[in-house]
């Protein structure tokens, strides 16, 4: 198991339960973006706490929203059974029952609504168009006739909402506007954050092709997974040269870089690694790879208000 992986599942007490719901090895792609933004925001002088530390909350709370509707519907719909390659999920496991999952993923995202009133009272009606938008990408993910994670949209859904949305999001509702270097780090964040997916997809490629789920990586294979995760790779770690290159901050986002050799060690244990269990390893170093380039990146852009390299 994922989370607590020396105990047994059955002997699990409540809150540890709920924590192995949540998913946390998936909370960095929440707060990657999130980040990301602050640092634009500070580099911008224009910083404030509130704003911030909703944005953040919001995330989050949309995150494990969305982690808790995914795990009851796959369920419901025989995705996940004991032929999983993925971590626990909990209503599969019975170590919840999918009423209580259902009223937990209700719950997050309640409360992701009443922080998110606070930035549409900061923001306006366009934070509160973003919330929603956020909060319907997470639902359509596994829920409705045609989810997304079966027509091979939850990739660029994924692209789109974890970078170029989270990002320009944060950066509005603390800075109170949006600069261009908010969508060109939208564009390296999300791209990390999508290669989580690819290594989802990679890991799942035969239960996904049994199951008719339509992606990049049940049509054109394993090799055309891996060139997708190489593809995004190069794409995350050209933006902070392309930001300094045009001037859109200083040559301190450069720090950002410094994560490559992680991301060419987990690029090349990704290509040998067979398909199984193990390919969740890859998966959780994936996340930590995005939340380390994300915070590099932030530290960058921060930096970039006080000290001109």
């Amino acid at each position: 198991m994922s989370a607590l992986p020396n105990t047994n599942p059955q002997e699990l007490n409540r809150i540890q339960r709920w924590w192995l719901a949540c998913r946390p090895k998936t909370l960095p792609a929440a707060v990657s973006p999130v980040l990301v933004g602050w640092g634009i925001a500070f580099s911008m002088g224009r910083f404030r706490w509130g704003p911030a530390l909703a944005a953040m909350l919001c995330a989050v709370l949309i995150q494990i929203g969305t982690n808790l509707v995914n795990d009851v519907v796959d369920f419901e719909k025989g995705t996940d059974n004991a032929n999983r390659l993925g971590p626990m999920r909990v209503t599969q496991a019975r170590l919840l029952a999918p009423r209580k999952v259902r009223m937990g993923a209700g719950g997050a995202f309640g409360a992701a609504i009443l922080a998110g009133s606070y930035l549409v009272w900061v923001g306006g009606w366009l934070v509160a168009l973003i919330g929603l938008a956020s909060i319907a990408a997470g639902l359509l993910y596994t829920v409705g006739p045609f989810p997304l994670s079966h027509i091979g949209l939850a990739g660029l859904v994924t692209l789109i909402f974890f970078g170029f949305v989270a990002v320009g999001g944060t950066v509005y509702v603390v800075a109170g506007e949006i600069p261009p270097v908010a969508w060109l780090s939208g564009l390296g964040v999300g791209a990390l954050i999508t290669n989580i997916l690819v290594v989802n997809n990679i890991r799942d490629i035969e239960s996904d092709r049994a199951a008719g789920r339509r992606n990049f990586i049940t049509l054109l294979g394993r090799d055309g997974g891996e060139l997708q995760y190489w593809f995004l790779l190069t794409a995350a770690y050209l933006v902070p040269v392309a930001m300094a290159w045009r001037g859109w901050a200083s040559a301190w986002v450069m720090l950002a870089v410094l994560s490559i050799t992680r991301a060419t060690g987990i690029y090349l244990e990704l290509r040998e690694a067979p398909i199984g269990r193990g390919l969740n390893r890859i998966l959780a170093k994936t996340a930590g790879l995005a939340l380390l380039y994300s915070f590099l990146l932030a530290v960058g852009l921060a930096l970039g208000r006080w000290f001109m390299p």
